[in-house]
């Protein structure tokens, strides 16, 4: 059944007064950056037109492989626009540094709908317009698969500093790319001060530019999916994407949805897909991963071994951040270490993970199922046991086939660029 049309006009506000407020944010903070032309507030229509430009610089930096040190890796060769700002290969972990030959750790994620992403925080509470704002949802929030980048900002220094992404070895060498590209002049008209001199400041401009240019509603959050359509009351599902969306939505089914938020909000904006939160899935090791040919090394997530603040607490050992399924169908490497490589097995795992863990999981030596075989024995109460998992092997899961094919369908309906046939 069609729902009722949302408040559009409400909706648009909302949106429209978001990507306002960011543009005033961004005056605000590119003013305590202490640049000279800077020092004055700005007003509106000087800070749109300054994110504006800033926009189109990170948009170029963006797509140019000489900020790295290869000359060979850009931000856009692991984040393709033309594949939702993800991957346009299948590779489980994505290849960079000096000379594009340094495997990854993780699937590289897509850098669409990450706007809405509240800081990282350890104990997050809805708000009372959208749940029971008495629950504590624990760790949540944060940029990258363990949300240790709390913006944009901060996260547009990873790629650029890690050995096996952009393989830059400090600032100092990423300024020295952007300015032998011939980026000064235009970080310079910017920010109202020659910056070949001030090594710092041209970085933080840099990655300024990058921040922004990931504001852009129309190329990083347009919400033009069918769904979206759908929610809007323009298009109508079929009989198998509502099939799909009921057994998304179902908590003794999918069971989705209690993750991957799927209504709107109370002020109408559409659904981001994703609660934000931090959980343990216990997918199976992939051996694809270089990094685990060593049975002593696991990615532990929010408890390491890319983010150390937490390296002491078990209770986060195995936690990854939920990320949006918006474009998800889109994606050719699935979960945090990229182990499935079709959305049906992906959603196949959640249903069948303890009921047939042999269809997932390696055997032993004594032909035991080895499951849970990525995150060792003292860290599995961490596990999410909520449905579709849980159940014993050889009970009937909560999804059958014919289940997991509707729900697939109706993930193809999240994929940006749908028109009317």
């Amino acid at each position: 059944m069609t729902p009722p049309p949302p408040p559009l006009g409400k909706t648009v506000r909302s949106l429209g007064s978001q990507i306002v407020a960011r543009l005033t944010t961004v005056a605000v903070v590119l003013t305590a950056m202490a640049f000279p032309a800077l020092a004055q507030p700005m007003s509106r229509a000087e800070a749109r037109e300054r994110a504006d430009k800033l926009s189109a610089l990170g948009a170029e930096m963006f797509s140019d492989p000489r900020l790295s040190d290869s000359g060979k890796t850009a931000c856009a060769s692991c984040h393709d626009p033309a594949h939702a700002f993800a991957p346009a290969n299948a590779l489980s972990v994505q290849f960079g540094g000096r000379d594009v030959s340094e495997p990854g750790l993780r699937a590289v994620p897509s850098l669409k709908y990450l706007q809405a992403v509240p800081q990282f925080t350890e104990h997050y509470f809805e708000s009372e317009d959208e749940a029971d704002e008495s629950i504590d949802n624990g760790p949540t929030g944060g940029l990258t698969w363990d949300g240790r980048a709390d913006s944009a900002h901060a996260q547009a220094r990873i790629p650029l500093l890690s050995p096996f992404e952009m393989g830059n070895a400090n600032p100092d060498e990423v300024v020295r790319h952007a300015l032998g590209a011939g980026y000064g002049p235009k970080l310079a008209s910017i920010t109202g001060k020659p910056l070949a001199a001030d090594s710092d400041a041209t970085f933080e401009a840099i990655l300024k530019a990058l921040e922004v240019y990931q504001q852009s509603w129309q190329t990083f959050y347009p919400y033009s999916s069918k769904y979206d359509a759908w929610l809007a009351g323009k298009a109508d599902l079929t009989p198998e994407e509502e099939r799909g969306r009921e057994l998304f939505e179902d908590s003794e089914k999918g069971n989705c949805a209690s993750c991957h938020f799927s209504v709107r909000a109370h002020d109408g904006t559409p659904p981001q897909f994703t609660d934000y939160g931090m959980i343990a899935l216990a997918v199976p090791r992939n051996p694809a991963i270089p990094a685990n040919a060593d049975p002593a090394y696991h990615d532990l997530g929010l408890c390491g071994p890319l983010r150390t603040d937490f390296a002491d607490r078990p209770d986060y050992c195995g936690l990854f951040r939920t990320p949006t399924l918006r474009n998800v169908a889109t994606r050719k490497a699935f979960f945090h270490n990229g182990v499935f490589h079709s959305l049906k097995d992906a959603v196949a795992f959640y249903a069948t993970r303890d009921t047939d863990p042999g269809r997932w999981y390696p055997r032993r030596a004594d032909g035991s199922v080895d499951i849970y075989d990525d995150l060792p024995a003292r860290y599995r109460d961490n596990i999410n046991m909520d449905p579709p998992f849980g159940g014993k092997k050889g009970d009937a899961p909560r999804l059958d086939d014919g289940e997991i094919d509707a729900i697939v369908t109706f993930l193809n309906t999240l994929t940006d660029g749908w028109k009317p046939q």
